[in-house]
């Protein structure tokens, strides 16, 4: 009889397999997909790109236009008290002498000395070695800076006197010699009118500088109401560095650079001396009623003109003026 079997069978040996996390999760596939769902199309993209870059421009040109109005406002605080008025005078009150003890000045915050540009060394040195040059002599100041108190000293036995209108400057710097004196003044048109004055002034003969005294001139530029004292004595040497003028709206310098001119051509030879000839106001009337053939000098910021009398003159310049359109 064959041999019985065992009923017993030893059971195949199966390979174990591993399964991977990733695979026994079941989350390959879906990984899979969910990157296929986040590639967006470019044209999609780009809407929404252009979008944002819009947003962002538009924020910057609020931020540079607050910024701008805040500047403007800081720059020209007597903005508003400003006349619309073409011609600059000060009332009789105004023009009074300001002793050294300033009784009743003005005072508080004011920006216009922190606005100011006050002179660099090299155009200090410029000023003085010209006052220094031709001591004791008449020296008439459109503007007052501490700085330009020690041009008083230098000037030791002749006479300075400075014509100011921020009774805040005045309060800071207070003459303290026989031959300095400090003038309170008001200027009432702004920078802003500039083109319109040189323009009546080329079209009057009435601004010529054969005209008559300045105090019964009828052009719009003249200052007919400075102290006595401007129009009587002969000025060695005339600094126009006032009023500010570093704004649309503040006072500019065009008249103080027209007066200036008529002045110095009442006198034998006068030095006209402008600040911030880099601005364009300074510039145009330096030329136009100082004349480019009467620079002598020139440093920094400074400009200096050398006029002698002129006063029988139909015309400021010799040559012809560039046309400013």
């Amino acid at each position: 009889m064959p041999p019985e079997e065992s009923q017993s069978r030893a059971l195949p040996v199966i390979p174990s397999v591993q399964f991977s996390s990733t695979v026994a999760s079941g989350t390959g596939p879906r990984l899979d997909g969910a990157a296929r769902r986040m590639k967006f199309p470019g044209k999609k993209l780009l809407p929404l790109l252009v979008f944002i870059l819009s947003c962002l421009s538009i924020l910057r040109l609020l931020k540079i236009a607050i910024t701008t109005t805040t500047t403007t406002s800081h720059s020209s605080p007597r903005a508003a008290a400003l006349s619309s008025s073409i011609q600059q005078e000060c009332s009789s009150s105004e023009c009074s002498e300001v002793q050294s003890n300033a009784p009743g000045v003005e005072s508080g915050p004011r920006k216009t000395v922190a606005n100011s540009a006050f002179l660099i060394p090299k155009e200090f040195v410029f000023l003085s070695n010209l006052i220094t040059n031709i001591a004791p002599c008449n020296l008439l100041v459109f503007g007052l800076q501490t700085q330009y108190l020690n041009l008083s000293s230098i000037n030791a036995g002749g006479i300075t006197v400075f014509l100011e209108d921020d009774p805040y400057k005045i309060s800071l710097n207070k003459a303290d010699s026989n031959g300095t004196r400090v003038y309170k003044v008001k200027y009432q048109v702004p920078a802003k009118k500039a083109y319109k004055l040189l323009k009546h002034a080329r079209e009057n003969p009435v601004c010529a500088p054969s005209t008559s005294l300045l105090q019964q001139s009828s052009c719009k530029l003249a200052l007919r109401n400075l102290p006595q004292e401007v129009y009587q004595l002969k000025w060695d040497v005339v600094v126009v560095d006032g009023p500010i003028g570093d704004a649309p709206e503040a006072p500019g310098r065009m008249s103080t650079i027209y007066t200036a001119s008529i002045l110095a051509r009442s006198g034998k030879t006068t030095n006209v001396v402008v600040h911030d000839v880099h601005r364009m106001i300074e510039k145009w009337f330096s030329w136009e009623f100082l004349c480019e053939e009467n620079l002598v000098s020139a440093k920094g910021r400074f400009w200096n003109f050398r006029i002698s009398n002129q006063s029988n003159d139909t015309r400021f310049c010799s040559s012809e003026t560039v046309r400013i359109e």
